[in-house]
């Protein structure tokens, strides 16, 4: 009999990302139930509190709910191209709008508590803390849905899509598991939405935004651009990266070259060692007490952050309007 071969148990390795810096940046107790408390609370024998903290850090809000939509259809159309199957956009149109309502149904119920739903979509903020959404601010965010992808179907992106040989696919949302490279010897997670090389051999990143531009997205390409480098061996200067807002139908192409890659590694490097300044034992990841991550003073961030119960200030935030979309 073929002896069973158990797993090795999880462990909470430090890395880096541009989504951890922010957290980082906002709210250094947010953070810490973020990245710290919240460890294994997907066991059933997770203590309570750590399993409330696990299930609220998976809920998003309606705003990057709308975004990671829109990637994730944009993500199966390109499969879909690469693969040579014809696409429909009025279908495609359809099952996004039935996914979101499922997915919708799915949150107001609250089911993300006992039951388990679908990888990419756990439950809405706004429905846990039952926030007065009104009726066309739902609406509205299936708009931002619907217009992000027939700006896309209409756009460029599927005549070079269907141009590209498949030798010139680098790839397309690759995901955790897989988008990540190793800058002074630390995990970096980077995962570009669409990565492919052009026709005249130059490898390009890019990056789908249903917001607005905002401080921080040039950094965020960066990123991309040395883990394609990394990872398929092109020099680094070579790599060209672009923000598509879908939104507002327009493309923006982002330097890479030595002095913003220098700026990108001094952001880096500078954020790191702040993380780590919080860390009882490096080696382990193990953090200080939580006394060493105090809550923000801003009560704007508490009034949209998952965290506000746990956190004693459900009731303290006063209303204020949620942030842009930023996927």
């Amino acid at each position: 009999m073929r002896a069973f071969m158990r797993r090795p148990p999880l462990s909470n390795d430090f890395s880096w990302s541009k989504s951890r810096h922010e957290k980082f940046s906002e709210c250094l107790r947010a953070y810490y139930l973020y990245y710290y408390r919240s460890w294994g609370g997907w066991e059933a024998s997770a203590p309570k509190d750590v399993r409330e903290l696990y299930v609220l850090k998976k809920l998003g809000n309606r705003y990057t709910w709308a975004g990671s939509v829109v990637h994730e259809s944009i993500k199966d159309v390109l499969l879909d191209w690469r693969a040579g199957r014809e696409v429909d956009p009025a279908a495609v149109e359809a099952r996004t709008r039935k996914l979101m309502q499922d997915d919708f149904r799915h949150s107001r119920s609250k089911n993300y508590w006992s039951q388990k739903y679908r990888k990419q979509f756990t439950g809405l903020v706004e429905h846990e803390y039952a926030e007065a959404v009104p009726d066309e601010a739902w609406k509205q965010n299936w708009e931002t849905v619907r217009s992000a992808l027939s700006w896309f179907f209409s756009s460029r992106w599927k005549d070079l899509a269907h141009s590209l040989k498949p030798e010139q696919w680098l790839e397309v949302d690759a995901g955790f598991d897989f988008a990540h490279f190793t800058l002074d010897g630390l995990k970096v997670f980077a995962i570009p939405d669409f990565a492919f090389v052009d026709a005249d051999g130059t490898p390009v990143v890019v990056d789908w935004k249903t917001g607005k531009s905002r401080d921080g997205y040039d950094e965020q390409v960066l990123g991309y651009a040395l883990y394609v480098a990394q990872r398929y061996r092109f020099p680094v200067e070579k790599v060209r990266a672009s923000l598509v807002y879908l939104n507002e139908g327009k493309e923006q192409d982002v330097a890479v070259d030595p002095e913003a890659m220098a700026s990108f590694h001094r952001h880096f490097e500078q954020s790191v060692a702040k993380m780590r300044s919080l860390l009882k034992d490096a080696a382990t990841n193990t953090p200080l007490d939580a006394s060493a991550f105090p809550p923000t003073e801003s009560l704007t961030s508490c009034a949209r952050c998952v965290f506000r119960r746990p956190c004693g200030r459900e009731g303290a935030a006063p209303e204020a309007p949620q942030p842009q979309q930023v996927v």
